[in-house]
């Protein structure tokens, strides 16, 4: 028996051979009494656990012993004593830093016969390791099984060897349907060989590889998965696994792709929007300035399209803005830009564009009928075309040289195209000015009204007067309409001054009527201002201002292109002021798309036939045709009618022959402030049977 060691006390009456044979073992070796006591350890004992003998002899081999795991329990292990049976099974001990130490452990009684002693002998291997490779692989088990992630080996043969849930789960395929067989049954046939060449080759180099790529279901379906895939050595010099691990990422490219298409592409249409547009004339300038080319930037406006919203809805104007949108697409080529701007606007970015007639090609596009349910419409647009590097020298420049051509385009009546000029700028520039002096204008009440006598030619009594607007400039002096309407027209301005006429009109009417000069008083109305759902709400609180004043007095002169852009809302909103007595005249009948079918459908209360064909009736018999035909249909249809643009009296005469009783123009008066209307009218009263046989006698 070794000597005794202060780690390792000395038992007796242990059996020498026992004790020496303990002692030169690595494993660690104690040995208790029947009760379970430790009476000896060796040395492997304390090196093992770095605990002093002394400190241990003694103590209950139970209470030093953790047993987590079943089926050795601290049941078993006193039963093991008191049965002398002893006991097997894996512990787990604490060494003296409190880090936890696995064993397995194998207690068994001592003969005492064949010992000299009666008790029990333990012995302890170091599991430790082991234990901690099994904790790792049931972690890489429970990893395998739970994981969200898709995961597949193979062999060196590229065969499948497992799968976990997740596979299944993405793919549709069972783990007993995968097992043998070639990843090859997920291929899509969207990739190339060259791709999968690629793949296998970063694999072969790098011992990964990891992207995405576009896989299929069992069902058929196709997915798209972030696939990585690892070479694994294993022990011998030519074996290896596969892993790939793979998520479905399909949701997540749609939604990118969606998130794409918000950002880059029109809702309605399904054209590049603004954004988009930016960033491909970025680059296409860039490539005209490597290669010297040049590009085209055309900015459309549809003429008057919320009229169509108005009269159709603003679904049959979404599906006309679809189709126009595909008509354009169809008219450029492949590398070609169209892109919808916003609202009824869009832009085409034309690379090396050399169709000098470009712009004229669209319009006559454009123009094609259009079904809008069981009605079709035909579209006009304002075109304006800048070019690079000619125009501008960098993308938003050029947008904008685009949008003043087209500006320009629509100033001057609309379904035109213009290239931009230099000189457009300042026109722009002039333009706003003066639409700020405008607003100072209604600001400082330097606008005001001339009225041109109405007479019927028939009774000679003067029926009323046309109320005209006027700008008393401070240094100017007096501007006619042509000078700043056109600049009104469109803008933010175009309201509020035409409802400034509206009242100014009310109030000299009602002046007039007070005075016991019962006129009536016609105001141009214009189409926003017509259309705006509030206007006969306006007009019921302009006449309650003047409630002496009989609304028959009041005449709403609507242009006829407005009212037959439009004939459905146009008539609510007409029928709704004719309701509160208002009378209403068609302006400048003639000019626009009539027909017998408007004509008839219209709530209107007088024709005014245009001056245009006034003016040259004498000597166009085209023009005397169509106001003959205009006297016959109002006539057929009970509608007084009134000729605007007498300028003679040869004119009145003739008029007068073809049966048109009301005139207006220069051949009777001109047009006239307040106070200067006021002393033509008294005079003309004083003999207006004279002053009418003067004037159709010549």
């Amino acid at each position: 028996m070794q000597p005794p060691t202060p780690s390792a006390p000395p038992i007796v009456p242990v059996a020498a051979s026992l004790a020496a044979l303990a002692s030169y073992s690595s494993n660690a070796v104690l040995v208790t009494d029947t009760e379970g006591l430790i009476q000896w350890v060796n040395q492997g004992f304390v090196d093992a656990l770095g605990l002093a003998g002394a400190e241990i002899v003694g103590s209950a081999l139970q209470d030093l012993l953790q047993t987590p795991n079943k089926p050795l329990t601290r049941e078993a292990i006193d039963d093991g004593f008191r049965q002398a049976t002893g006991f097997v099974g894996e512990v787990m001990v604490a060494n003296h830093c409190a880090d936890p130490l696995w064993f397995h452990i194998n207690c068994s009684p001592l003969d005492p016969v064949e010992s000299g002693y009666a008790g029990f002998v333990a012995i302890l291997n170091d599991i430790t390791r082991l234990m901690q490779s099994r904790q790792q692989l049931r972690i890489s088990a429970s990893v395998f099984e739970r994981s969200h992630d898709a995961i597949m080996i193979t062999d060196q043969d590229n065969r499948i060897i497992d799968v976990n849930p997740a596979f299944s789960r993405i793919t549709g395929y069972s783990r007993d349907e995968a097992i043998g067989q070639s990843p090859n049954l997920l291929s899509s046939a969207v990739h190339t060989p060259a791709f999968y060449q690629n793949m296998w080759d970063s694999i072969q180099q790098n011992q990964f590889w990891r992207g995405e790529i576009t896989n299929r279901r069992k069902n058929g379906e196709l997915f798209t998965e972030l696939l990585s895939i690892n070479k694994v050595q294993l022990d011998g010099p030519a074996q290896w696994h596969h892993v790939a691990v793979f998520s479905d990422i399909t949701e997540l490219k749609n939604h990118a792709e969606q998130l794409n298409r918000v950002s880059n592409y029109d809702e309605l249409t399904g054209l590049p929007n603004l954004q988009l547009l930016i960033k491909r004339l970025q680059r296409n300038i860039t490539q005209a300035d490597s290669h010297g080319q040049k590009l085209t930037l055309i900015h459309i406006d549809l003429d008057q399209f919320r009229l169509i919203n108005s009269r159709f809805g603003h679904s049959a104007g979404d599906q006309v803005l679809t189709e126009v949108g595909r008509r354009l697409k169809t008219a450029v080529r492949e590398n070609d830009t169209v892109a919808r701007l916003t609202g009824d606007e869009f832009l085409l970015l034309l690379p090396e564009c050399h169709h000098d007639n470009i712009g004229q090609r669209l319009l006559t596009l454009l123009h094609e009928a259009i079904a809008v349910g069981p009605a079709s419409v035909r579209l006009s647009a304002s075109m304006g075309i800048a070019h690079y590097p000619a125009d501008a020298s960098e993308p938003h420049q050029l947008l904008r040289h685009a949008g003043q051509a087209m500006h320009l385009a629509k100033d001057r009546g609309g379904n035109a195209c213009h290239s931009f000029d230099p000189s457009l700028q300042r026109y722009r520039e002039k333009r706003r000015e003066l639409l700020r002096e405008l607003h100072c204008a209604l600001s400082n009440h330097e606008f005001v009204l001339h009225y041109q006598p109405q007479l019927n030619m028939t009774s000679g009594q003067i029926i009323g007067a046309e109320a005209l607007i006027r700008w008393q400039h401070p240094q100017r002096g007096l501007l006619s309409p042509a000078e700043f309407l056109p600049v009104v027209t469109g803008s933010d301005l175009e309201i509020p001054l035409g409802r400034w006429v509206v009242r100014e009109a009310c109030r000299q009417c009602s002046e007039w009527y007070q005075a016991g000069q019962d006129l009536k008083v016609s105001i141009n109305i214009s189409a926003h201002h017509l259309m705006t759902p509030d206007f006969p709400e306006f007009l019921a609180n302009e006449l309650a201002i003047h409630p002496g004043l009989p609304s028959r007095n009041i005449t709403l002169e609507v242009l006829e292109s407005t009212a037959l852009d439009d004939t459905r809302q146009a008539g609510n909103v007409i029928e709704a002021c004719r309701a509160m007595g208002f009378e209403v005249a068609l302006d400048d009948f003639g000019t626009g798309y009539s027909s017998l079918a408007y004509f008839r459908s219209l709530p209107i209360d007088l024709i005014k036939i245009d001056q245009s064909f006034v003016r040259n009736l004498l000597d166009n018999s085209n023009d005397r045709a169509i106001v003959e035909s205009v006297v016959f249909l109002a006539k057929r249809f009970d509608r007084p009618v009134l000729a605007e643009g007498v300028e003679t009296n040869a004119h009145a005469r003739l008029l007068r022959d073809i049966g048109c009783e009301l005139i207006q123009g220069y051949g009777l008066a001109r047009p006239m402030a307040a106070a200067p209307f006021n002393l033509w009218l008294a005079d003309w009263s004083e003999a207006p049977l004279q002053r009418q046989r003067a004037m159709l006698q010549g």
